[in-house]
């Protein structure tokens, strides 16, 4: 066939393709769910600084702050219950649960995990664990909020693609959370995918730019941790960059190993029943959390906003805060409440570089910086997504380079001990939960069944 007819052909598809009313509603459907992550994504971080909020005025002066050590644990185990009674699929951050999702191959399977039932526990247990001083954040549920609106929105637009669908609404839920666009396109491509097909990047691109407008319609333009103009100079302050990063990998790979085993080793106990087990798993963490954050004045509490600003802006932390909050972040993470790592991760990462820049008389503000990097892509092994996120989320493009030197040491010392990323060691357990749920569905139905 001669090229000029193979080109007539292809731009009479081309017109029909624009022409055609179910593509238009298709993309008009998925126009509106990208818009929606970026208003709910706005909404639910308003929400969530209200909830930390509000938990310190109620029980932070006098002889109330005293009352974590009951209202903590208690709050716990109203989360865990409530998240396995009514929204099973919500615990935790909620991207172990995506990246299980987008492996599944049956859509019963995902359903399980992303479904606008989903939405609404994780985002209300999300506010609630705040509310009780759970060490959370808002950032890793948004991405299991953005994945499961996003494919509610293809299902009712008729779009097939669901693996991609899933990939474009964790993308815009990042962006939308963090304000950070380009951190939401490479987390897709990093942590999410492990590999990027180009016929999803449309559908990525659109759905950040689209969530990100309507994101900052409400939020307005800012940057995560204000902005800061400190510099890294070599020779000196590599020294810092090098502690930096291989004290956060060492201390992300330990957190990673902890979180991964302690919910494997629960998951597998057999002693008491199911439920009694969460119930006190949860009342345990719960106290854990609320002793530490009674013995540090508060400061372990909540996502660890502030103590991470006020490390950026040069104020040191003490210097236990950083394991402190670690600890208490690990308590969280595996007490089965719903609640995110990304904001405390870095809160520990900002404590554990303030510490080191302390010791070694270094500038505060870039050890907060270089540790958030290093601390952070050694929990998550995503050293390009910390990189996007650290710089974007402090508006400091001076250090690049020290950010990535310090992300890169963190990723692989953290890889030396820890080789399974953490996100992707949990999703094979909600992948497991999947089969068994699946097979334990269908096993009625078989002759060999002992019920049958």
């Amino acid at each position: 066939m001669r090229p000029g007819v193979i080109r007539r052909q292809m731009m009479r598809r081309s017109r029909a393709l624009v022409a055609s009313p179910r593509l238009w509603r298709s993309r008009l459907v998925f126009w509106v769910g990208a818009i929606a992550i970026g208003l709910i994504s706005a909404g639910f971080a308003v929400l969530a600084d209200e909830a930390h909020g509000l938990f310190l005025t109620a029980f932070g002066d006098g002889w109330r702050r005293w009352l974590p050590l009951l209202v903590t644990p208690l709050g716990f185990i109203a989360c865990a219950w409530a998240a396995d009674r009514f929204f099973p699929g919500s615990q935790g951050s909620g991207i172990p649960q995506t990246i299980a999702a987008r492996h599944l191959r049956e859509d019963e399977d995902r359903g399980g995990y992303l479904t606008l039932r989903i939405v609404v526990g994780k985002i209300s247990l999300t506010l609630a664990g705040l509310l009780a001083g759970a060490s959370i954040g808002r950032e890793g549920p948004t991405v299991q909020v953005g994945a499961a609106l996003m494919l509610a929105s293809g299902r009712l637009g008729g779009m097939a693609h669901a693996r991609g669908l899933i990939l474009a609404g964790s993308a815009a839920g990042i962006a939308a959370a963090f304000n950070t666009p380009l951190a939401g396109i490479v987390f897709a491509i990093e942590e999410m995918s492990r590999a990027y097909q180009a016929r999803t990047n449309g559908l990525v691109l659109s759905a950040v730019i689209l969530a990100g407008v309507a994101s900052l319609s409400i939020l307005g333009s800012y940057t995560y941790f204000g902005v800061t103009h400190v510099s890294a100079h070599f020779p000196g302050d590599w020294g810092l960059v090098a502690a930096t990063g291989i004290a956060g990998g060492l201390f992300g790979a330990l957190f990673s190993l902890a979180t991964v085993g302690l919910v494997t080793r629960l998951r597998r106990a057999r002693i008491f029943t199911r439920e009694r087990r969460l119930l006190l798993v949860a009342g345990g963490a719960g106290l854990i959390v609320a002793v530490l954050g009674v013995a540090t004045g508060g400061a372990t509490f909540g996502t660890g906003y502030d103590q991470a600003r006020d490390a950026i802006e040069g104020d040191g932390l003490p210097g236990v805060f950083f394991l402190a909050k670690l600890i208490a972040t690990l308590a969280s993470t595996v007490s089965g409440i719903p609640g995110g790592l990304f904001a405390p991760s870095l809160s520990v990462g900002a404590g554990l570089g303030s510490s080191i820049s302390l010791l070694l008389g270094a500038s505060v503000t870039l050890g907060a910086i270089l540790g958030m990097a290093g601390y952070f892509a050694g929990v998550v092994q995503a050293p390009l997504t910390t990189v996007v996120i650290v710089v974007e989320m402090t508006g400091n493009h001076d250090n690049v380079v020290p950010i990535m030197a310090a992300a890169m040491l963190g990723y692989g010392v953290s890889r030396l001990i820890s080789p399974e990323p953490l996100y992707h060691a949990l999703s094979r357990l909600w992948i497991a939960d999947a089969i068994r749920r699946r097979r334990s569905e269908a096993a009625p139905a078989t002759p060999e069944s002992p019920s049958s």
